[in-house]
């Protein structure tokens, strides 16, 4: 058994209602390029993924969606503001109105602003990074701290990740579900690359599913960076803290999706406290183990390992697409009383201490990690745990970035797939959970 308390060092003070401070604004002084606490840096620098917006592909996702006029329509509005409440005011709103204009695009409301799929991901992803690099740049006709810019970019992160505008409905004659997705990663091998994880939270945002009783369930979203800072900062755990914890809007189901593995969906059965190191969006690593906000409510001492509480036999059994769905089990531990490293494929052994989960050391593992660590802390029964998609990739003679093109009919195809198979496994278990009463 272990105790469940806050991570407030020996002060004990107890964790109240809200969402502690340390969660709800940046660091005061210092912050890193992607707007999150870390070593100072000038607030003004364009970070390594605005960088990217200067090649090709990007350009025209943003062309060919219509979310290149984003970035130009931020910056007019931002030379028209005169002070920094002002400020305020308009960056939450506008960082919200990007991601309700994309999940309208995905979910076919609206124009579609062009001639690539509704159904992509990439635009927002693109567009955000418009926003920010003009925020970063930008120098108004009144002082503004390195403090304040930095608040100002997380307002921005998080309205247009929908982080901030979850909204599930109260009463008990629908279900309440929340999933999340990612931003597109590994860009420097191929900029054209979309993350499916992240599409299919735009197509679910706000959306409802019928169970197999009849009953409704509500589907909010959110989707995530691919940056090990944001993370150690405490970005999910803000998210979802909100979510999880007992009140009368409180999520009946939750599930974190990545892209995982060519071929097939994943549901990971278990998940491990440790950062493999693998270079994120921003081209920084980070290893060891996973660091946990303080003031956040959390079990003690820190596990190595956390368990799915999905319904993985139901998912893995039900007719939900053409991809199959394994319960994956495996993970790579350090067996108790030290040693190499050793893979597991039926689970971790007691004692050892985590050198992967079942959905690996990257962040998506880490998101998963952190999710069901906090719902330990708050509702250990709440059902959730981490899916991973199929790899989305391009159609035959489409695979060289330096020549393919940013979209192809089998790419799309794959794409509406696996939106369509996520719908499914949400549905199932949703199902699952409505059967419980």
């Amino acid at each position: 058994m272990r105790r469940i308390r806050t991570r407030l060092g020996a002060l004990g003070i107890a964790l109240t209602a809200a969402v502690p401070l340390s969660l709800t604004a940046p660091a005061a002084a210092t912050a890193t390029p992607n707007g999150t606490p870390g070593a100072a840096v000038s607030a003004t620098a364009p970070t390594v993924e605005e960088g990217r917006l200067a090649q090709a592909a990007p350009r025209e996702i943003l062309q060919r969606s219509g979310f290149d006029a984003w970035q130009p329509e931020f910056a007019r509005g931002l030379a028209r503001v005169t002070t920094y409440q002002e400020g305020q005011r308009y960056v939450a709103r506008e960082g919200r109105a990007l991601w309700r204009r994309a999940v309208d695009r995905v979910q076919g409301r609206g124009p579609a602003g062009g001639d690539l799929s509704r159904d992509d991901d990439r635009p927002l992803y693109w567009a955000r990074l418009g926003m920010t690099k003009e925020l970063r740049a930008w120098h108004p006709g009144f002082r503004l701290s390195t403090a304040q810019r930095t608040a100002l970019l997380a307002s921005l992160e998080r309205g247009s990740r929908g982080q901030d505008s979850i909204e599930l409905p109260a009463g008990k004659r629908v279900l309440r579900v929340v999933v999340t997705g990612f931003d597109p990663f590994q860009l420097d091998d191929d900029a054209r690359r979309s993350n499916p994880s992240g599409a299919a939270a735009l197509a679910l945002d706000g959306t409802a599913v019928r169970t197999a009783s009849g009953r409704w369930a509500r589907i909010e979203t959110a989707v995530f960076p691919v940056r090990w800072a944001d993370f150690a900062a405490g970005t999910v755990e803000r998210t979802l803290l909100p979510q999880l914890r007992r009140g009368p809007r409180q999520a009946d189901l939750f599930t974190t999706i990545s892209q995982g593995r060519p071929g097939q969906f994943d549901v990971e059965r278990t998940n491990g406290a440790w950062r493999g190191g693998f270079p994120d969006n921003a081209r920084e690593s980070r290893t060891g183990t996973v660091p946990i906000p303080a003031g956040v409510p959390t079990v003690l001492p820190q596990p190595q390992w956390t368990t799915t509480t999905l319904p993985y036999a139901r998912i893995v059994a039900a007719d939900t697409g053409p991809y199959p769905v394994r319960d994956h089990t495996t993970v790579t531990e350090i067996p108790a009383g030290g040693g190499a490293p050793v893979v597991r494929p039926d689970g971790p052994t007691p004692g050892s201490t985590a050198r992967a989960g079942g959905g690996g050391d990257y962040l998506s593992n880490e998101i998963a990690y952190r999710a069901t660590l906090l719902r330990d802390a708050v509702r250990p029964s709440l059902p959730g745990g981490h899916l991973h998609t199929p790899v989305l990739e391009f159609g035959p003679g489409n695979a060289d970035p330096a020549s393919g093109r940013i979209t192809d009919p089998a790419f799309e195809r794959n794409r509406a797939a696996i939106t369509g198979q996520v719908r499914q496994i949400v549905t199932v278990a949703a199902s699952a959970v409505a059967a419980q009463g």
